[in-house]
């Protein structure tokens, strides 16, 4: 495997997708994670234990794990009972955390027990929300919340994380550290904004003679990126930065098929166009090339979490590009 340092920065399936290509050929792999994440199982042991969210954490350590048995596990949703709901891997990081009583080591010791190669790091360790300030001043609390809002007349909007976190120190060291920094693709707003908001990732990112490479979507999202380009999803990933940050954008060039097309419009959902002139005029680099995966194949509940959409991105073939932007 090669001996590039490569940082994966953001959270959910994007990150999950990409790390489980990325773990094929990168020696040295560490993923940044985002903490606000307050839905579902997360969002129950937040609010009744007081824990820190692990659901995205947990994604991304079953994701660099090699023991296939223990991934299963992690991932593993109780359907009834007192449990309902829970991925046994939350109720074990937060056990962990409860045992321990540092989040940061709960996830040394998880990736210990999942033969994990590469490390997860917490963006922050701070027990912190996500916010969106409307026009008017009303404030909306919480990822989940922010994740559903629409920004009316395609304004973009106003976020910030509250109470401000401390940056994980380790999160600054892999980031100075790195050969690559790669900005997953992923919710905008609800799983990338979060982390970039965090204060000193912009700064460690401007500093960093890593290369930052930003994988952009391949749809947008009702209500809030309706009729983004590449270049307005690169533009917003600098805007939480807070700096030019970027050197590459690699986005995809393929159109679904006629029928995946019309089923995603049905939704409001539409592929990321590209404007060749207008990407050509910007200070990164912007790679093109067709990045859909084929159909799923879906056997296992670490496969679910993967193909959650039927157009996603052929995670291998990005993961490809990236090591020819770096040996480029």
């Amino acid at each position: 495997m090669s001996g590039v340092r490569m940082v994966v920065i953001g959270g959910g399936t994007g990150s999950f997708t990409l790390l489980s290509a990325l773990k094929r050929y990168v020696g040295h792999l560490t993923a940044i994670v985002n903490m606000v994440d307050d839905g579902g199982s997360t969002g129950v042991l937040r609010d009744e234990l007081g824990a820190l969210p692990p659901g995205d954490v947990r994604q991304c350590l079953v994701a660099l794990s090699h023991s296939p048995r223990v991934r299963e596990l992690f991932n593993y949703r109780f359907e009834e009972g007192t449990f309902a709901g829970h991925a046994f891997g939350n109720l074990f990081l937060s056990a962990l955390e409860r045992i321990t009583g540092s989040f940061a080591e709960a996830v040394e010791t998880a990736a210990e027990v999942l033969a994990v190669r590469g490390t997860v790091v917490p963006v922050t360790l701070d027990d912190v929300h996500l916010m969106l300030r409307e026009p008017g001043g009303t404030l909306v609390r919480g990822e989940s919340r922010v994740g559903a809002s629409r920004f009316a007349g395609g304004r973009r909007p106003e976020l910030f994380l509250s109470p401000q976190p401390r940056v994980n120190p380790a999160a600054i060291v892999a980031i100075h550290a790195a050969d690559m920094v790669v900005i997953a693709p992923g919710d905008l707003y609800a799983s990338l904004a979060p982390t970039l908001l965090v204060p000193g990732i912009g700064d460690a990112l401007a500093i960093s003679p890593a290369r930052v490479v930003y994988v952009c979507n391949l749809m947008t999202k009702p209500g809030q990126t309706d009729g983004f380009q590449v270049h307005d999803f690169a533009a917003e990933i600098e805007r939480f930065a807070g700096r030019p940050v970027l050197e590459h954008v690699l986005y995809n060039t393929e159109r679904p098929g006629a029928e995946l097309r019309e089923r995603y419009a049905r939704e409001h959902e539409y592929g990321v166009g590209f404007d060749p002139a207008i990407l050509q005029r910007q200070h990164y680099g912007a790679v093109g090339d067709t990045f859909l995966a084929g159909p799923p194949q879906m056997r296992t509940q670490v496969d679910l979490i993967a193909h959650r959409t039927l157009i996603r991105h052929n995670a291998d073939r990005v993961a490809r590009h990236l090591m020819r932007l770096y040996f480029s």
